[in-house]
């Protein structure tokens, strides 16, 4: 122990890991099929999150805004092939608009919590910009990839119902707004149950990680609403965002819905 922090050593990794194994082989005793995949993903985090932490820790020493400005455009890059990969029945081609979603509202929110509420000295701090930057992503990108599973899932789903209101003058956008709503809504979901339970049946990660680190509870708790606040509004501006680019990949430039078969090699041209 050190002051009132509680460090974990080596053995204390191997009894997580071995937590993991355990659940690996209850999953094979049960014939699950996904142990050998939960190990191996135990494994994966705990090389990355050592590798992220070793990072982080020469980047925070040596002060250079230049190395921050590089590590988050990283994150980004690896947060857009990881929406893509999570999103399913998502056409190829949408790299593009992801990468602007999340670099555009990932700047605001970064820029509204280091500006105006947290107000750090330098202003690109790296011990708060880096992690803030981290959970910030990690929730925007599986919202943006269920968002854009459930947009292109539900334009399928609606194509005799859409064709009905292009033919009787709706535009593209309003024929395509209830697939929009939808996305949005359901990528909010997991956000808005998080902000609702907060505090009454979870302590959040931010905020038990400081309090498990020593700092003052009460100062965690401000810290993680604060967190909270910031995921549920980039969350909202990416989603939007990413259907505002991606919708009219859906139909032509005469405004009638494209066959399904088409809309991939469709979504990569509009991205070119």
């Amino acid at each position: 122990m050190t002051g009132n922090a509680y460090p974990i050593d080596v053995w204390g990794l191997l009894a997580a890991l071995l937590m993991v194994a355990l659940a690996a082989g209850v999953s094979g005793l049960m014939r699950l099929g996904i142990g050998r995949s939960l190990l191996w993903s135990a494994c994966r985090a705990l090389l990355q999150l050592c590798a992220m932490g070793l990072v982080m820790g020469f980047v925070i020493h040596a002060g250079d805004p230049w190395l921050v400005v590089a590590l988050l455009a990283v994150m980004l890059v690896a947060g857009v092939q990881i929406t893509l990969s999570r999103a399913k029945g998502v056409p190829r081609g949408l790299a593009g608009p992801v990468l602007l979603s999340l670099a555009v509202t990932l700047l605001l929110m970064l820029t509204v919590v280091t500006g105006l509420i947290v107000r750090p000295t330098p202003w690109y701090a790296p011990q708060l910009v880096v992690p803030l930057a981290g959970m910030l992503l990690g929730n925007t990108v599986s919202a943006l990839a269920v968002g854009l599973s459930r947009f292109f899932e539900s334009m399928q789903e609606r194509r005799d119902e859409i064709g009905t209101l292009l033919a009787l003058g709706a535009s593209p956008w309003e024929a395509a707004k209830p697939s929009v709503v939808s996305s949005i809504r359901l990528g909010l979901t997991p956000t808005t149950a998080s902000l609702a339970s907060a505090g009454i049946v979870t302590i959040p990660g931010m905020m038990a990680g400081q309090v498990i680190a020593g700092g003052d509870p009460l100062g965690a708790a401000k810290y993680q609403f604060v967190i909270l606040a910031a995921i549920a509004a980039l969350t909202l501006l990416a989603d939007g965002l990413i259907m505002l680019c991606v919708y009219r990949t859906c139909f032509d430039a005469e405004g009638r819905l494209r066959p399904a078969r088409t809309t991939a090699r469709t979504a990569a041209k509009a991205t070119a």
